[in-house]
Parts: C-alpha cells; sequence; structure tokens
C-alpha cells in the first residue's frame, strides 16, 4: 500500500477501488473533502493505472475553429458571446474555415474541434456545407463539432427531430460531438451561471441520442465558481449513469471556471489544489469512463503536467487557436506545438501517445536516442488505426 494511503483517513476508498467495488456518492463527497491530497492522488493513480494498464499519456494534434461568436444567448459566465451590434463580433464563411484547415492539415493535424455561438441568422445548410467541404478536403480529417446546445439549435434551424438532424450531420462528416455546455447540471446553479441554455436532461438526451447511432463523444464539468461540492458529485453521478446505459463517452474534460469578463462574481478562481482533486475524484468516481483529460488550457501546461499523477492520462491538443478560455482571461499560450506536448509528457514520466479523436493511439513515442538526440516512434498497426489515421 502506498506510503501516503496508508496513514490516510480514506484507506476504506483506496481498498474498494483496488477490489474494483463501485464508490459511493458519499464517498466521492468525502474524496473533495479530504485535505490529504498526497493519498488522492495516488488513489486517482492507481485507478489510472488500473484503467488504462501502462504508463502512458496522450495528447492530439488539433486545431480550434470558431464558426462565429455571435450567440443569441447571453450566458452570465461566457466571456465568448457577442451580439450583431458588437465591434468584435464575427462570423466566418465555409470558405475561410478551409482555408484554416488546409494550413492547419500542413502541420499534421487529425483533428478539427469546432465550436460556436447560437448564431441567429445562419441557416441549417451552412453548418452540413461547412462539414461537406472539409471532408472534401482531407477524407481522414476527423471533424469533433457542436456542442448538445448547438445541436438542440440546428434542430430548431432545421425543424428537425434531434435525431434527423445528428444523423443528417454525421452524413455530413460529423466525427464526434464535442462535450462543451455541461457546465453544472444543478438546476438552481444552471440558473444563476446559464439562464436560459439547455437543461441537465436536454444536454444528456443528445448526447444519449448520438451514443444511440453507435457515435460518441467528451462530456465535461465547468467548476469553482458558485457550485457546491456536492453538486460536483451530483454532476458526476448522471454522467455515470448515462456512461452505464450508453458507454458512449470517451473521456471526461474537467474545465476550471475562468473568471474574467463576465458576469459571476468569483472570489476566487480555482486553484490548483482545487484542479488536482478534482481531475482525482473524476478518476476514481468515473470507474466507467476511458479517459480523463487535463485541459491544459485552462489548467496551464506545468499543473496539467502534475495532474498525470492524479488521474488524468491525457492532455488534450495542439489546439493552434483558442478564443473562448482566453477571452475569459486564460493566461496559457494560444497553441502548443507537438514537440510541446511530448516534452511536456517527458517531464512528468509518462510515454506520451499521439492519440485520434477517439482516444485512440495513432503513435507512441519511445525516449530520445542518446547517440543521436532523435525521437524513436514505434507507430501502431491496426484495422481501426489504418482506418482513422489523418496525417500525422
Amino acid at each position: 500500500m502506498n506510503f501516503f494511503i496508508q496513514r490516510s483517513e480514506l484507506r476504506d476508498i483506496y481498498k474498494k477501488v483496488v477490489a474494483g467495488e463501485r464508490i459511493s456518492e458519499a464517498d466521492a463527497l468525502r474524496l473533495f473533502e479530504t485535505k490529504d491530497l498526497n493519498a488522492l492522488g495516488a488513489i486517482a493513480d492507481f485507478a489510472r493505472a488500473k484503467k488504462t494498464g501502462n504508463n502512458h499519456a496522450s495528447f492530439i494534434v488539433n486545431r480550434y475553429i470558431n464558426y462565429s461568436n455571435y450567440c443569441i444567448l447571453s450566458c452570465q459566465f461566457c466571456s465568448f458571446a457577442r451580439k450583431k451590434r458588437d465591434a468584435d463580433g464575427f462570423e466566418l464563411s465555409t470558405e475561410q474555415i478551409v482555408e484554416k484547415a488546409r494550413e492547419a492539415l500542413k502541420l499534421g493535424i487529425t483533428e478539427l474541434h469546432i465550436v460556436g455561438g447560437l448564431h441567429p441568422s445562419l441557416p441549417f445548410s451552412y453548418y452540413t456545407d461547412m462539414l461537406r467541404a472539409l471532408k472534401n478536403l482531407d477524407a481522414r480529417l476527423q471533424l469533433k463539432c457542436f456542442t448538445a446546445i448547438e445541436i438542440l439549435h440546428l434542430a430548431w434551424l432545421a425543424k428537425k427531430s434531434v435525431k434527423q438532424t445528428l444523423i443528417e450531420l454525421k452524413d455530413a462528416g460529423l466525427a464526434s460531438l464535442t462535450g462543451g455546455g455541461a457546465e453544472i447540471f444543478a438546476p438552481e446553479i444552471r440558473k444563476q451561471i446559464a439562464r436560459g441554455k439547455e437543461s441537465a436532461a436536454e444536454y444528456l438526451d443528445v448526447h444519449r441520442t448520438w451514443h444511440k447511432l453507435g457515435q460518441r463523444s467528451t462530456c465535461t464539468m465547468l467548476y469553482g465558481h458558485v457550485e457546491s461540492l456536492a453538486d460536483r458529485v451530483d454532476h458526476l453521478r448522471q454522467l455515470r449513469a448515462l456512461q452505464d446505459e450508453t458507454h458512449g463517452f470517451v473521456a471526461l474534460v474537467p474545465l476550471a471556471y475562468q473568471p474574467e469578463d463576465n458576469d459571476i462574481p468569483v472570489k476566487n478562481a480555482p486553484t490548483g489544489f482545487d484542479s488536482l482533486r478534482t481531475i482525482a475524484v473524476s478518476r476514481i468516481y468515473l470507474d466507467n469512463f476511458p479517459h480523463i483529460t487535463a485541459y491544459w488550457v485552462g489548467l496551464g501546461m506545468k499543473l496539467a503536467q502534475v495532474a498525470l499523477n492524479y488521474g488524468a492520462d491525457d492532455i488534450h491538443g495542439t489546439i493552434i487557436e483558442e478564443h473562448i478560455f482566453h477571452m475569459a482571461g486564460a493566461t496559457s499560450p494560444q497553441l502548443q506545438t507537438e514537440a510541446d506536448m511530448i516534452k511536456a509528457i517527458r517531464e512528468a514520466g509518462r510515454t506520451p501517445v499521439q492519440r485520434n479523436t477517439f482516444y485512440e493511439p495513432i503513435k507512441i513515442l519511445a525516449d530520445v536516442n542518446p547517440a543521436n538526440g532523435e525521437v524513436a516512434e514505434n507507430r501502431l498497426h491496426s484495422k481501426v488505426l489504418e482506418d482513422n489515421l489523418a496525417t500525422a
């Protein structure tokens, strides 16, 4: 037994994890409330190793594109959305999006991550035409696009059911839904931070519908604003329940709240301690989730590295151009190069693995060759990877 766990009040929860028993909501709340971060991290790291079976940490070579920041909603926590009257609003044409993608392909991206505001006037055909144009650019490019609230908005635009809307987007080239928009599921908290946005039930139902079409997605939790620790546990409970039902989530991406330039008065932004315990509890409690991502944009790369020892096994992607968190005050860089990601993972004592959208490995990067300083890489070969591999 780990030294920290031997001396901890959390020994009983550790024994449950070792035995493969599911921890309860009461257990999860205890984990959130503990001050023993070392023991919590040790349990989470054990759970990670047990889940992944290796010492790998993954990243993706991707690019973010926000097609527009015009939005009909006015979520209190959002610093990204603009109205048509605002001078700093923007809207990209399909041609502009394709050009951004074309340039990013030269850098070896395998994924485009595309989200935007709920645009007041763009037709449904704008979204399907965009997906088709991007797939025509490179059929191997994986398109991870749209939050649940965007899907509900597009269904309203198209005057179709959510299921039919998702089918048409999938046929146009959509590979995965993003996890954004989950925020915190508790209704009273949702009213305070995102009045007018979709309910927790609607968010979950969009992902349920997508999963039942045989597709996969990620999910998120926005923490560190006005929610309680019990609210976080309830949020994770609902995600775990849907995963039990559909098995369609590939990862949870906890998102640290950025307090600048919005209407939610938060005295103290999430601390490093809070971020690490949230990632750790998520790994321990979400026993049916394959992966937990430490989102370096919100955490900063140094804390994301530490999180790899607190239950996370992924640090997200190269991104290239991120607006949403940076417009809310994030001070992290706009991008990380592939070399930056590899270096960060190695420094944390893990073996870097480039992954695809579905967290499947594309290549495992071996250690630097001391003779010539070059990075050796071992490419993986499988039918799944050959079908999904984009330029790398």
